[in-house]
């Protein structure tokens, strides 16, 4: 029996077969279950003001139970935003040689028009990947994010603008604010560090891995307060052997922030934003103190309609492709669909800083 390759089914299960973009933000921090892929195209945000840190009644015997109230959360119904980058195939494309063919490859148009299939779903997902990078950058060092939604031209000066933040205050509550930078002659970057930590520890929230871009790496590896730590060996406060996590970052090491152990992490990859400019997901000034799995990636569905049948059809996916076709011009398109939207476990479960002036 033969497979349709351009059925919606069959490139959702094969999409799923091919090695993810490397998104460590994402993948670390804001991870997707089963239970967090709607049926529908709005999700449930629930999101609690911090980690219960109450004991249990002690009760005397026979008295039977003493009632203790439920932790309160918060609940949103949202229409995450519609990423949907696509791309065109025509005569002229299946015609001409691929990328990587020989000159005089004897493949066929119809054998090159299934590997157009095959390297676009590859790399539409990449740019759905980098966007939602962008938002788990984003929901860390913002606490929430702000998209430019185009109904034409992407990067033109007409888009609608979809904004999320997960604070009821007038700006983001969940900074810090040091004595001294850190680029400056000090000690403070330990109990900087620290008091950071203890801000999350006091809500109950877990503080783990500190997260910094490159300009911030450079200072702390040649901090000379942080140079002696390292020299002390009785001690034992600071651990630095840089290791290549799986997925683009550098962790350098541990260190002992007054028996808070803590993770330094650098992540250096970058972004190219709408106006064409290279950036890094990380700002080059601040550091973000968090937690693995403080959050997760939700997805609503996605309804389209199908060429075989002309009927809507609803997906419950990460990634929804459609393949369109004009006929006439002998024009197919395909377009890669998804609505993920990152939030966080807990409000303010993320301390940011700017500590390089």
């Amino acid at each position: 029996m033969s497979i349709n390759i351009y059925g919606t089914h069959t490139m959702i299960a094969a999409m799923q077969l091919m090695p993810p973009r490397p998104t460590f933000l994402r993948d670390r921090y804001f991870p997707t279950t089963d239970k967090d892929i709607f049926a529908t195209e709005d999700v449930l945000i629930e999101y609690k003001d911090e980690k219960s840190r109450k004991m249990a009644p002690c009760v005397i015997p026979m008295k039977g139970g003493i009632l203790v109230p439920r932790d309160g959360y918060k609940t949103d119904r949202l229409t995450p935003p519609y990423v949907a980058p696509e791309r065109t195939l025509t005569l002229d494309d299946i015609n001409k040689k691929q990328f990587g063919e020989t000159l005089f490859s004897t493949q066929t148009p119809d054998k090159r028009a299934a590997a157009y299939l095959k390297s676009d779903l590859t790399e539409l997902a990449e740019l759905i990947d980098t966007r939602e990078e962008y938002m788990a950058a984003q929901t860390l060092f913002n606490n929430g994010y702000t998209l430019k939604q185009y109904a034409d031209k992407y990067g033109s000066s007409e888009y609608k603008e979809f904004a999320i933040k997960f604070y009821d205050e007038g700006t983001n509550p969940a900074v810090y604010t040091p004595a001294v930078k850190w680029n400056e002659t000090n000690n403070s970057i330990i109990m900087d560090i620290y008091s950071m930590a203890m801000i999350l520890k006091k809500r109950g929230l877990k503080a783990a891995d500190l997260l910094f871009g490159a300009d911030v790496a450079n200072v702390i590896l040649n901090d000379e307060y942080m140079l002696k730590l390292m020299d002390n060996r009785r001690l034992d406060l600071i651990s630095i052997k840089p290791e290549e996590l799986p997925n683009g970052a550098t962790s350098f090491g541990r260190i002992n922030c007054n028996g808070i152990m803590i993770e330094l992490i650098c992540y250096v990859e970058e972004f190219v934003d709408e106006d064409n400019r290279s950036k890094t997901f990380i700002p080059a000034k601040k550091v973000a103190l968090t937690a693995p799995g403080v959050g997760r990636t939700l997805y609503g569905a996605v309804t389209q309609m199908e060429e075989s049948d002309r009927e809507f059809h609803t997906y419950m996916a990460k990634r929804v492709p459609h393949l369109t076709t004009n006929v006439k011009d002998s024009i197919r398109t395909l377009t890669e669909k998804a609505r993920p939207l990152c939030v966080p476990n807990f409000k303010n479960s993320t301390i940011t800083a700017q500590v390089l002036s």
